[in-house]
Formats: C-alpha cells, sequence, structure tokens
C-alpha cells in the first residue's frame, strides 16, 4: 500500500501561472481588467466559437445563459439525470421546469431519442452534458431544437478540448458553457466562460454578469476612462477576475498536452482493468475526440460482496483517492419531493448512479501513481470477490 494519499484530481501549476498571478497583484490590477479580456479572446478563439464572455464559475454561466435565452416561469428544459445538481438547481432557479431525459449507460451521455420523447409545447430548451469529457450526438439533438425554436445550451463543464465531428465544442450553433473548476482540464481556480453564437445572447450574458452594467465598464478605471456608466438591467456578480484570468493565461497553452496526458492515462487504464471488476467506458461511435476529464468506470457489483460505496472506502483505506461524478440528480430529495421522481423513472441513469466512480487522473500522475491504483483495485477484487 502506497504511504502517501493519491488525490483523484490535482492542478497542474507551473512557474509561469504563479508569475502571472504575481504581477497581477504588484500592478493592482486585481479584479476584471485586461488579463480577463485576453483571456477571454484566447480561449473563444481556442474553442473557435463566435462571442465569449468570462464569468466567476459555470454555475454562474448556465444561470445567465438560460436568462439570456429568456426561459422562464412556465417554461420547461430538457436535460439529463446524470449531472452535478447545479445543471437543475439553475433551471429551478430561473423558474422554470426540468425535464429529463435517460442516457446510455455505455457512454453516459443523454441520448437524442430520449430528449425527442420529452418534448412537449413547453419545451424552451435542451441542456446536453458532454460527460467526463466525451460529446453527446450533437446533430440529432440540434436538429430537434432548430424544428422547434428551442435553444441549445451545452453545459461543457466537462468538455474543454473535447470535439465533436471535428468540430470543438463551443464552435456549434449553441451556448456552451465551461468550467474552470480546479479539477478540470484547465483552471483559473475558480471561474468559467460563455461561449455563443448569438450575439443578443452574449449581449445579455455580458450585463447581467455584472450588475447590469456596460461589459466595458471596468474600463472607467483606466487613464482614458470615464467614470459614468449606465444600468441597462438588473445584473449579478458573476465577473471574473483578472487573478483568476492571469492563471488561465498560462493554462490554455498547456491545454492539449494535458489532455494528450490525460488520454494517455486513461488508455493504459483501459488495458490495466480488462479483467478488473469493472464495466469500463466506452467511445461513442461518431467522431469524436475524448477530453478525459475524468476517468469514470462502473463497478460490477455483480462480481463483488460490496457495493460502490464501500469499494470506494476500500480505495481510500489504501490511500488511493476517488470521486463520485455523479448521484444521478433525480434521487436528490429535493426533486425526489418536488417532482415525484422515482430511481425506476430513469433506469440506465438509476444504474449508472449507483455503480460509478471516479479513478485518479491528472497530469501529472506518473507510472508508479498509475501502478498504484491498479494494484489497489484488484486487491479489493480479490478481498471481496463474489
Amino acid at each position: 500500500m502506497r504511504e502517501k494519499f493519491l488525490p483523484f484530481a490535482k492542478p497542474s501549476i507551473g512557474e509561469e501561472e504563479i508569475a502571472e498571478v504575481a504581477d497581477s497583484m504588484r500592478s493592482g490590477w486585481l479584479t476584471t481588467g485586461p488579463k480577463t479580456e485576453r483571456f477571454t479572446e484566447e480561449f473563444r478563439a481556442y474553442v473557435g466559437g463566435r462571442f465569449a464572455s468570462a464569468i466567476s464559475s459555470a454555475t454562474a454561466g448556465l444561470h445567465v445563459a438560460l436568462l439570456a435565452h429568456r426561459i422562464g416561469p412556465g417554461d420547461e428544459v430538457i436535460t439529463t439525470p446524470m449531472t452535478f445538481a447545479a445543471t437543475l438547481n439553475v433551471i429551478v432557479l430561473v423558474g422554470a421546469t426540468p425535464v429529463l431525459a435517460d442516457i446510455d449507460r455505455h457512454t453516459l451521455n443523454v441520448r437524442a431519442d430520449e430528449i425527442e420523447k420529452k418534448l412537449t409545447p413547453k419545451t424552451r430548451a435542451i441542456i446536453p452534458v458532454h460527460y467526463v469529457g466525451q460529446p453527446c450526438d450533437m446533430d440529432p439533438i440540434l436538429a430537434l431544437a432548430s424544428a422547434r425554436g428551442i435553444a441549445v445550451v451545452e453545459d461543457a463543464a466537462h468538455a474543454i478540448g473535447t470535439e465533436y465531428k471535428k468540430r470543438r465544442i463551443g464552435s456549434l450553433p449553441t451556448t456552451s458553457v465551461f468550467s474552470f473548476h480546479p479539477n478540470k482540464n484547465i483552471t483559473t481556480g475558480e471561474g468559467g466562460m460563455v461561449v455563443t453564437d448569438d450575439e443578443r445572447v452574449f449581449e445579455t450574458v455580458s450585463l447581467l454578469k455584472f450588475h447590469g452594467m456596460d461589459r466595458n465598464a471596468w474600463k472607467r478605471f483606466a487613464k482614458a476612462g470615464s467614470p459614468r456608466y449606465d444600468i441597462a438591467l438588473p445584473g449579478y456578480k458573476y465577473n471574473m477576475m483578472d487573478i483568476q484570468a492571469a492563471i488561465g493565461l498560462h493554462q490554455l497553452p498547456k491545454l492539449e498536452e494535458f489532455i494528450a496526458k490525460r488520454a494517455a492515462i486513461a488508455a493504459a487504464y483501459q488495458r490495466d482493468f480488462a479483467d478488473a471488476p469493472f464495466l469500463l467506458p466506452e467511445p461513442v461511435p461518431w467522431p469524436s475526440r475524448h477530453a478525459w476529464h475524468l476517468y469514470a468506470p462502473l463497478v460490477d457489483l455483480d462480481r463483488l460482496t460490496i457495493d460502490r460505496d464501500r469499494f470506494m472506502a476500500e480505495l481510500k483505506e489504501r490511500n488511493i483517492g476517488c470521486g463520485l461524478h455523479y448521484c444521478a440528480a433525480h434521487e436528490f430529495s429535493y426533486y425526489r419531493d418536488r417532482f415525484g421522481w422515482q430511481p425506476e423513472d430513469f433506469p440506465e441513469a438509476h444504474f449508472v448512479s449507483e455503480r460509478i466512480v471516479s479513478l485518479p487522473l491528472f497530469p501529472d500522475m506518473t507510472e508508479a501513481d498509475r501502478g498504484d491504483v491498479v494494484q489497489a483495485v484488484f486487491d479489493i477484487a480479490k478481498k471481496f470477490r463474489r
């Protein structure tokens, strides 16, 4: 057993990021300013989107994206039960009703045919989630939305660098929301980005994220700026700071290397676990690039005498970190009680929710680290073999 605890995720921060943050602190410009503007433009160019707006978190981004698409009371928004609770929370917080469509247990993504079954005259938006960095089948989803005038807001929190049919997520005719949380493929500490092909949505997001103030209002503090500003509508305080963007400016050029390292570790896991008590991640059948935000197999409960939660506890006893991404959202008490959802209402999501576990995956992992994970898994399998 390894002596030092191995976390399931760890950001790869270099001296360049540290120096850039120090430069921001010495400059006196800590909050939204020129570095945020530069990072926003570089990220927009990387994903190939038309417009981008940096924001304090992906949750905030989803919130203002729905508001910018004029989603509110009386509207229905279709999404997946296999997502972080924030996806559903923001739907409820804008006054709309979440409607769930079941997933494919093999790829973990929501299915377009299940979305189609849930469409009603009240449907105003679809939120596909590119689970653990693998893209949903966007063509049929976009076709369903286009035919009915429905907005598509991609929850791309896991999908920085993900590609669908040779196009990066963020370049499709949608609104996409990315996350820069420390366990994501690149980080700004906390933070996110809204990317959209719709100029009106972009303008509204830019207003909503900072008090309803003109998006260039930060420039009023510069030498040539005017101290006057206008409030065009009531907004929130969801802006990214320059000390966050300073990290992102040096993370973004490393992203391709990070994804390559993640993909290599994931491929090695797939080989290592060929005989493990796991149902292994499967690739989608359409052309894609997996960003490998997480490596999340399903524990094969038919081959063990313990459940997934005990499996995770056993990993941690062996100093192997792990994560749970995620419990199916329809099984949380608030959503169960408010909407009357039962586990069996979405059987594929329920199956995954009972079995999924995130194993350590980050660019700075060593061969020895991966070997320790593999040994721990097989030790547990031997101890609790059915």
